[in-house]
């Protein structure tokens, strides 16, 4: 979830754009196992730290959140261009101070946005209309960020068919798994080399 520019996990530090919440990161150490120890950690956000691969468009994602990992890793997973690609489920390699169990995968590295270019531009799109969607449902409190999205699908929004598509699966399954929407956060819309958006940590559990 939250994270600063500074700390984007999933690529290098570059200049980030969307809205800039304050720092709250993962605050537990690195547990002790043979697929993490002596390796770099990259960065770290709210529930997930992310470390280097062996190839160096790889990177291992320590994720403490039951939401991310299912997002990751689920049969019924949302899949296309705009989500990571995810090359392999390493397991269970200790427990968050949370209570979860620590998963370990190992997906593509992501960077972050680059300001004004296409995917930057499309990323303010989107979030800015979910912000206003958001203002419109506040007073169904903790709700309001599933209603917002499931109805900015129903509102006149310019994009391609796969965007439509990418969220319109991240909308199926925000309800399926009843957890709770966030594409407002700066990492949590990344890119590729190519330049394409990627949504990287787009729900949470409450």
């Amino acid at each position: 979830m939250a994270q600063t520019a500074a700390s984007s996990p999933e690529g290098d530090v570059s200049e980030s754009v969307l809205f800039d919440r304050p720092e709250i990161t993962l605050p537990d150490p690195v547990p002790d196992h043979p697929l993490l120890n002596g390796r770099r950690e990259i960065g770290r956000g709210e529930y997930s730290a992310v470390f280097e691969a062996d190839d160096p468009e790889h990177v291992l994602k320590l994720i403490s959140s039951p939401a991310d990992y299912f997002l990751l890793t689920a049969e019924d997973r949302p899949r296309g261009i705009h989500f990571p690609i995810v090359y392999a489920d390493l397991g269970v390699v200790g427990r968050a101070q949370s209570g979860f169990p620590f998963h370990l995968i190992e997906m593509e590295k992501l960077y972050p946005l680059i300001d004004h270019s296409p995917a930057a531009d499309l990323a303010h799109r989107l979030t800015s209309f979910y912000w206003q969607a958001c203002q419109k449902w506040s007073q169904l409190g903790m709700n309001m960020g599933r209603i917002a999205f499931y109805h900015m699908l129903k509102e006149p929004l310019s994009i391609d068919n796969t965007m439509h598509e990418a969220l319109s699966a991240l909308s199926d399954f925000i309800e399926e798994y009843q957890v709770l929407p966030d594409i407002l956060s700066v990492d949590n819309i990344m890119m590729r080399k190519d330049g394409t958006l990627v949504f990287c940590d787009p729900v949470f559990i409450a």
